[in-house]
Order: structure tokens, then sequence, then C-alpha cells
């Protein structure tokens, strides 16, 4: 069961309920006739070659499907990771015609796992849930991964039988690094306290600089690297922008199940663990751009040449017709201003956060399967940009990280690899930077967030702007 975020068939041939709210569709691909569908479907089911159109109200989860040469199959949207279907939303669940002798057996596989936000793949597909998750499965041998940040990975073989469902138990041991980690914090955070002799050291306020900070931390005490805040507000020259931050932890990368139709070069779908780190929440506007750079859009455009055209200029736009090689210069001089230590997201910290980090919901796209409700891209926009934050955020609460503007990398563009990683910076070498996130001109499936571009670091052109990494 999947989501069809470039399917508008929910749209085009919309179909409403009683209470006049539009209905999902589910494309259910079975290469039989005379299957029969209940639930909360609405209307008539129509068949097409191989393919039955059901109509379901919004928020459905269940579907069976009946066929009087076979038992009565009960899906539940849930088991894929669908709470519940969406209005005008389109759907894919394709059944497998039963094997010579008999129909295929399913049985359920319930995994019980600590610490409860581990990432669980059972047979490649992630599974969802806080220390336990349950999968129907086709009678037989299957295979899964348990990983966690900080913890050794667990990989495993299960058997189904059809009398009854399988428990396992998988608990994860923290890592050898991890444990000194902790031996050491515990040794620094307890300081010896002052004797009533000492004096206590006078903390003077010095005039406020150029550059401002304002930090939103949940310690008062605590500085703004360690405090686990939740925001970092960063004021340059008066022009203020907020870093959020990416609890670390361990994700599939890559060409996974609900990417639809993926590129070659997003495949294969590979393990990552990456450190806690913190990222913009929009793109970089024209205005933080000018006053670091001191040059316009405009003037970035011209640097190329003037023939071309403009995509929007102001202050709240975000920032384009810039290289790889000038992004850098940029992160230079933000650094030298603030005394902090920005760059550009790897690529695979930046797909972490597009995907939501460990708030994921399993989206195409970045906070939503809907692209209207995220993005600014072909059907929404006259050819050009948009200000930031002006659609829905992802579940980070990260805006236009699908659509709006290309966000360069720091990688270069290489293959990937099947084995897990861990904090991976890309290739060593090469001759393009990656690019990520789709743009204004591009289509729903453009704009998925394992969908990777590249062009070479010189490029400077009317879709392309970046993101910042806060170390």
């Amino acid at each position: 069961m999947t989501t069809l975020p470039v399917d508008l068939s929910a749209s085009q041939y919309e179909r409403k309920d009683l209470n006049g709210k539009a209905c999902a569709l589910v494309k259910v691909q079975l290469a039989t006739m005379g299957a029969q569908f209940e639930g909360n479907v609405v209307g008539s089911t129509d068949y097409k070659t191989n393919e039955y159109w059901v109509y379901l109200t919004e928020g459905s989860y269940m579907l069976s499907v009946k066929h009087p040469s076979f038992v009565t199959l009960s899906v539940n949207f849930r088991d894929y990771s669908i709470n519940g279907v969406q209005g005008k939303a389109t759907y894919r669940l394709t059944l497998l015609m039963p094997q010579a002798g008999g129909v295929v057996e399913t049985q359920k596989l319930i995994i019980n796992f600590s610490p409860k936000n581990a990432t669980v793949l059972i047979d490649s597909k992630l599974y969802k849930g806080e220390g336990r998750v349950e999968a129907m499965l086709p009678v037989g041998n299957h295979s899964y991964i348990i990983a966690s940040d900080g913890y050794e990975t667990a990989e495993g073989s299960v058997k189904l039988n059809a009398n009854s469902p399988r428990t396992i138990t998988e608990n994860l041991t923290e890592s050898k690094s991890q444990q000194i980690q902790q031996q050491v914090l515990v040794q620094q955070t307890t300081p010896a306290q002052p004797s009533l002799q000492e004096e206590l050291p006078v903390v003077q306020q010095s005039a406020p600089s150029v550059v401002q900070q304002t930090i939103t931390q949940t310690s008062a005490t605590a500085s703004p690297s360690t405090s686990g805040s939740a925001i970092e507000t960063i004021t340059v020259n008066g022009v203020s922008f907020n870093m959020i931050r990416v609890e670390g932890g361990t994700f599939q990368m890559g060409a996974t199940s609900e990417q639809d139709y993926p590129y070659s070069n997003e495949k294969p779908a590979h393990l990552v663990t990456l450190s806690t780190y913190y990222i913009g929440e929009t793109e970089v506007t024209q205005a933080l751009w000018e006053t670091v750079m001191s040059t316009t859009v405009r003037q970035q455009r011209d640097k190329t040449s003037k023939s071309l055209s403009l995509r929007g200029e102001g202050s709240n736009l975000p920032m384009y017709y810039i290289s790889w090689n000038e992004c850098q210069d940029f992160v230079r001089k933000l650094n030298q201003l603030t005394g902090k230590n920005f760059r550009l997201p790897t690529e695979a910290e930046w797909e972490y956060a597009a995907r939501g980090g460990n708030k994921s919901r399993g989206y195409q796209l970045s906070g939503s399967n809907n692209l209207d409700d995220v993005a600014w891209y072909e059907t929404t926009t006259d050819k050009g940009t948009r200000e930031v934050k002006t659609k829905q955020p992802n579940e980070l609460g990260l805006y236009d990280m699908s659509g709006n503007v290309l966000e360069w990398c720091q990688d270069y563009m290489g293959d990937y690899q099947s084995s897990a990683q861990t904090n991976p910076t890309g290739p060593s070498t090469g001759d393009c930077r990656v690019c990520r996130g789709g743009c204004f001109y591009d289509n729903a499936w453009d704009c998925r967030v394992a969908k990777r571009e590249y062009f070479l670091p010189n490029t400077r052109d009317y879709d392309l702007g970046l993101r910042l990494v806060l170390q």
C-alpha cells in the first residue's frame, strides 16, 4: 500500500461521501475479475484492466477484498504506515494472485524492542512504533534489522508459520563508544563545590556587538552548543534566522518503499546513522545573503548574464543565482561574523531532516504526501520563487524542503553503497556537487525527499539556493 502523490486521479475523477467530503481513491491492482470490496466504500467499484478503483471515505484504514474463488482478505493500511486515507489522495494496493494449489497464507510478526525510538526494518521495509511493531507477512522466512544511535545494531531472521503469531524481543546494547562517553560525562558533571572562603567569579557584561544571538534554551545555565535547545536564533546586522535542532538517529536513506518510481541513483536504500545537528528553518533568504556578502540577487544574476530572467526579488524570498563555490565563501564570512561553525548540510543530513528526522511519518515529500500543503512547485507558482515559511512545515518545523529552490549540499555526487554508514560525507573526489529538494518549476515526483540532482560547483542558476547546518 503506497501513496501516489503524482497521480491526480482522485482529484480529476472526484467522488464525495454523503457529507459532501472528497473521498480517497485506492487503485487495487488484482489480475482477476469478480472481486468485491467492503469497508467505508463510497459508490460502485470501477474495474479497469487488472485494476479496481475503490473510493473510500477520508480517514478509513481497513478494506476487505472478497472473491468467490479465494478466502476473504482484510487489509489494514496501518500495517503500511498509513493511519488513514486522505481525501483527494490516490493510493495503490497491489494484491498478488494465489499460487497454484491454494491461497497465500499470512501471519503476524510482533517485535518488541528497546530503546523505544529505534528504527525497525523488516525485509528492508521501514516499520514504525514506540517499542513495538506488528506486521502481517507471508508465511515463511523473513529478515529484520533494529538500529538506534549509540547502540549496537541487531540483525536476525525469523520463520513464520500459519498456526500462530510470532513474537520476538530485541533489547539493543549500548555501543562501547557510548559507554565511554557516559563515563566521561559522569566525571565532568560532578564538579567540586566552592568553599565558603572562595569568592565566586563576577560576570561582567560587555556592550552588545553588531552580531547578536537570541537563544531559546531548555536550561538557563547551559551554553547554546550543549543545552539541547530546540531552536537557536541568530541575528546578523539586524537579519534574524532560526536553526532547528535535529536529534541524531538511524534512518533508511534513498529509494525506500514509499518513493514511487525512484531513479537508479537513489538505490540501493541503506541505513545511515547521524549525530545531532542544527539545520536552517528556511532556505537562506536574500536579506541574509545580502547582509553577509553585500550582493543582491540581481547582482548575482549579472555575474552570469544580464539577459537571464529574475525569479523574484525580496528580502524574505530564498536566495538564488549562487554557485556551490560562492556558498563556501558565504559560510566562511558568516562564521567570521558570528563565531559559529556553519556549513552546508551533507546529503545524508539534508535527507534525514527532510524526512522529519526521528519524528518522520514516512511521507514521499517533506512534511506531506500532498505537495500543495508543503511546496511551491510547477502548478502553484508563476515560474518564480515565493517567500519562505508560507507553506506548512514538515515534522521538524522545517519549511520549503520540497520545492521553491534547489539546495546545495556539501557532498560530491556519487553512487550509494548498500552497507550501513555513520555520518557519511560522500565521495572524497568528484566533479559535481549534490543539490536536493526540487524547485518552483518541478513536479511532485521531482520534489520527493529521495530525489538527487547535481551540478558543477561553479554553476549559478535561477533555481539554485542553499540551507545552512550548524555544527
